[in-house]
């Protein structure tokens, strides 16, 4: 059975990271979480004082940035310049400010090139906002995971609470819908529903069951 490229694409809240993670998993193959990636050099920008709009700044700091995701028994780990930054990049601001900086052309240069060597070689699971439509347009299997913007944004606020983060509901609604406008109104690669993806929307679904389809459509296709 061949290995192929997953691509997993959606809003803010949608569970691309949960139902990545484990579909990965499932298959044996890597994961790739391409919004860690924006969100690391969002933190690095914040941190530097540097401005989250295209200029030699922020293309300085591009290049001289090193993203790693490691992957072992323990777990998904981000590190910026090796630093584990697995947690700090998880706030709220910091999801903002990656969507700031993924409209950018030099940061989505730089992490392009990146993402597009990792997956290459197929039996990898990648999850953004990009991977059907710009990343990997040729990948085997597509989907496009989304739920109600309410409903996202529970689950988000839930997810702060989860990690005792403070977080006001109404707050963590109106920044999704900023970020869904935000994403799908972008001039570099918006956000969008990638020719020939699958559908699924996870309003009603449990983890397991969204899952459980998707493995079932890469099974489907790897198997031919």
């Amino acid at each position: 059975m061949k290995k192929v490229i997953v691509a997993i694409d959606g809003p803010s809240g949608a569970g691309k990271s949960t139902v990545g993670k484990m579909l990965a998993k499932e298959l044996g193959y890597l994961y790739i979480d391409t919004g860690a990636m924006y969100r690391a050099i969002g933190l690095k920008a914040v941190r530097e004082g540097v401005e989250l709009k295209e200029g030699e700044a922020l293309r300085n700091l591009c290049e001289r940035t090193e993203v790693r995701l490691v992957q072992d028994n323990n777990g998904f780990k981000v590190y910026l310049d090796n630093e584990d930054v697995s947690e700090a990049i998880r706030t709220p601001e910091m999801g903002m400010v990656a969507s700031a900086v993924s409209a950018q052309p030099c940061v989505r240069e730089r992490l392009l090139e990146l993402q597009r060597k990792l997956g290459e070689g197929g039996g990898v699971v990648l999850e953004g906002r990009d991977i059907g439509t710009v990343v990997f347009p040729d990948a085997e299997v597509k989907f496009y995971l989304d739920a109600k913007a309410e409903e996202r944004a529970k689950r988000r606020w839930l997810e702060f609470q989860s990690k005792g983060m403070e977080a006001d509901l109404q707050k963590t609604i109106e920044d999704v819908a900023k970020r869904d406008y935000d994403d799908s109104h972008r001039e570099i690669a918006p956000l969008k529903i990638a020719e020939g993806a699958v559908v699924v929307d996870s309003s009603g679904l449990g983890i397991e069951e969204v899952v459980a389809l998707m493995k079932k459509k890469v099974l489907e296709v790897a198997g031919t």
